[in-house]
């Protein structure tokens, strides 16, 4: 038995070594590598709360009716919304239960027939991406009614109060483009600050970004009046969600590899400075303010013990990659085995207040962004076909 099972490692070494029918999932990407990620201890993310009830399997889903992929959502100052981005390049707005969703906006100069394709789900979508646009962040100037987009492959953009297609602001700083433009917010003199999460690899690569856990992400302050964007932050591994605080003294922004949740100073003596604001269970997406002033964190599942053995130990993560396994399915593994929702909710300080899950997928299969609204969540997933309200 020692023996066939020696012939069997062997076997599969020789196989991840060599690649031979280019079926893994890291074949067209030959500069490829794996770093390490720095963890807390396995006990840290063992004992994080749970939501023993699952309140969110008691959300409503408010279909897009056939459209994918509501990644972020917002209203307008009017409080007419909410409006979202979807996997096909658009930006929709609701315009109640009598009217539904209506086109708002674009984000591609490009648009063509191909992108208004209906598909069963958003990853179909993937392959026109670069072509029809795909918006992920999206804030409103609350005194300009303008609305600001993070596009994954058009950079940061602007539309105004009467949609359309949008404008470009920036798809570049310090003559590096941007690869993969993901999430903003606006301050009160108009200052955006958005996340490009790679300068190597693009949304439609996304899953072998969280493989690689490179740091090449940079996290970028834009200036309305001069045109320029400042690089804030660099090093980043996987940049996604931003949002500033309520006195806007600071701002939060998720590294999504890490699981941290990390704070940006603006002002005071740690002006310029980050540390450490949360440390999450799994990999955050977006961060959103409430009117109190804390920040809803959305969460694709909980790490379990095999994606926290691989994050410090980058060969065989990239042994495994080299094996003929598709990305989606090792990604599925690394969040344990299903998809799963889950969203959590600190004070200003960074007390952890709440956690919502949906641990089984039963209604809410995965969530992008909490929007608080009213006593109500509006819940937005990157993956998902609805919009989910808790």
């Amino acid at each position: 038995m020692r023996i066939i099972i020696g012939a069997i490692v062997l076997g599969l070494g020789i196989y991840a070594a060599l690649d031979p029918f280019h079926h893994s999932p890291i074949a067209d990407f030959p500069d490829f590598k794996a770093h390490t990620i720095e963890c807390p201890p396995w006990a840290e993310f063992s004992i994080f709360p749970t939501d023993s009830n699952n309140r969110l399997q008691k959300a409503d889903l408010k279909s897009l009716n056939g459209v994918s992929g509501p990644e972020s959502l917002a209203f307008d100052p009017e409080n007419k919304g909410p409006y979202t981005g979807t996997a096909d390049g658009r930006i929709l707005r609701w315009d109640g239960p009598n009217l539904g969703w209506s086109q708002f906006a674009y984000t591609s100069p490009n648009r063509s027939e191909i992108c208004d394709k209906a598909h069963k789900s958003s990853l179909a979508y993937v392959k026109h991406e670069h072509i029809c646009g795909r918006p992920l962040g999206l804030r409103f100037n609350k005194i300009t009614g303008d609305l600001y987009i993070a596009d994954a492959y058009f950079g940061l953009l602007v539309v105004g109060p009467q949609g359309g297609l949008a404008t470009p602001l920036a798809t570049e700083a310090e003559g590096v483009p941007f690869k993969f433009t993901n999430d903003l917010d606006i301050d009160m003199d108009g200052n955006v600050y958005f996340t490009d999460s790679s300068t190597i690899y693009q949304r439609k690569n996304f899953i072998v970004l969280v493989f690689s856990a490179e740091d090449s992400g940079r996290v970028l302050k834009f200036d309305p009046r001069t045109g320029q964007t400042q690089v804030l932050a660099r090093g980043i591994r996987l940049p996604n969600g931003l949002s500033l605080s309520k006195d806007q003294s600071f701002f939060v922004f998720t590294e999504s590899v890490t699981g941290r949740l990390l704070r940006y100073w603006l002002k005071g003596p740690k002006s310029g400075e980050i540390d450490l604001f949360a440390m999450l269970p799994a990999y955050p997406d977006n961060v959103r303010i409430n009117d109190k002033g804390e920040f809803w964190v959305a969460i694709h599942g909980r790490h379990n013990y095999l994606a926290f053995f691989l994050a410090s130990h980058p060969r065989i993560r990239m042994f495994l990659l080299r094996l003929p396994i598709p990305a989606r399915i090792q990604y599925i593994v690394y969040l344990g085995g299903r998809l799963h929702a889950m969203v959590v909710k600190y004070s200003p300080e960074g007390e952890l207040l709440e956690v919502l899950e949906d641990k089984t997928g039963k209604v809410v299969q995965s969530v992008s962004e909490v929007e608080e609204r009213e006593g109500t969540l509006w819940l937005g997933s990157v993956l998902s076909n609805y919009i989910a309200l808790y």
